[in-house]
C-alpha cells in the first residue's frame, strides 16, 4: 500500500530464498526490464549499493540482506514512454545537454550520484519529483555548488514537480540515461509511476 503521512514504512524481513542481490541503481533496473519484457512477476531485490539503497539507508553489507536485522520496503517502480519505447527505472531518469544548461529529471530516489537533487523524493509515495531545468551558463556553478547539500531549490530556472505523470517535449532528441545507464536518445517523454510494483531489502 503506498505510504501515507505518518503511517510506518517497511517490515523487518529478510531477502527471500529466490530474492535477487544488486549492487547498483543499473543492476537493479536490468532484472526489473527482463522481467517485464518476459511478462514475469518481479523478484524481490537485495541492494547492496545505488541511489536508491542509499535513500533507503542501506550499509552495502551482504550478511544484513539475510538476517534479521534486514528491513524490506515496497517502493514504487518509474515508467517512461520515450517516443513510443516503453522502458522503466529504479531510482531516475535523466535527459539533459552534455553542459546540463537544459536537462529534465524524474526521481524516484532522494539521490543523484552525489547531489541530492529531490531532498523531498519518498520512493513510495506513487509520485515522481520532476524537474524541468533551463539554466543560464553562469547559474551553472552556483546551483553544482549546492547539490550535494539539497539547497539547489528553489531556483527560477528549475521547474519542479511532484506528480504520478508528466509529460516532456525536449527541444530535439537528447540522450536518456535510466538509472545511470544510457539509451536511445528521446524527443517526446511520457513518465508515470507503477505504486508498489516492487520490493527491496537493505
Amino acid at each position: 500500500m503506498t505510504i501515507a503521512k505518518g503511517q510506518a514504512w517497511g517490515a523487518h524481513a529478510p531477502l527471500p530464498p529466490d530474492g535477487v542481490i544488486v549492487r547498483s541503481d543499473a543492476e537493479a533496473r536490468q532484472v526489473v526490464v527482463a522481467a517485464r519484457r518476459a511478462g514475469a512477476a518481479l523478484p524481490v531485490l537485495g541492494l547492496l549499493g545505488g541511489d536508491l539503497c542509499r535513500t533507503l539507508g542501506g550499509t552495502g553489507d551482504v550478511a544484513r540482506l539475510r538476517s534479521g536485522a534486514a528491513v524490506t520496503f515496497p517502493v514504487d517502480l518509474g515508467v517512461v514512454e520515450a517516443d513510443g519505447r516503453m522502458d522503466w527505472f529504479v531510482a531516475h531518469l535523466v535527459a539533459r545537454t552534455r553542459t546540463w544548461t537544459r536537462a529534465v529529471l524524474a526521481l524516484n530516489a532522494q539521490w543523484l550520484g552525489p547531489w541530492n537533487v529531490a531532498p523531498r523524493a519518498h520512493p513510495d509515495d506513487a509520485l515522481l519529483d520532476t524537474y524541468d531545468v533551463r539554466l543560464p551558463p553562469r547559474e551553472l556553478a552556483k546551483v553544482r555548488a549546492r547539490l550535494p547539500t539539497g539547497s539547489h531549490l528553489p531556483h527560477p530556472g528549475i521547474i519542479e514537480r511532484r506528480a504520478a505523470t508528466a509529460t516532456f517535449t525536449l527541444g530535439r532528441p537528447r540522450r536518456l540515461w535510466l538509472d545511470g545507464t544510457p539509451v536511445e536518445r528521446a524527443h517526446h517523454l511520457r513518465l508515470s509511476v507503477e505504486p508498489d510494483a516492487l520490493r527491496v531489502v537493505v
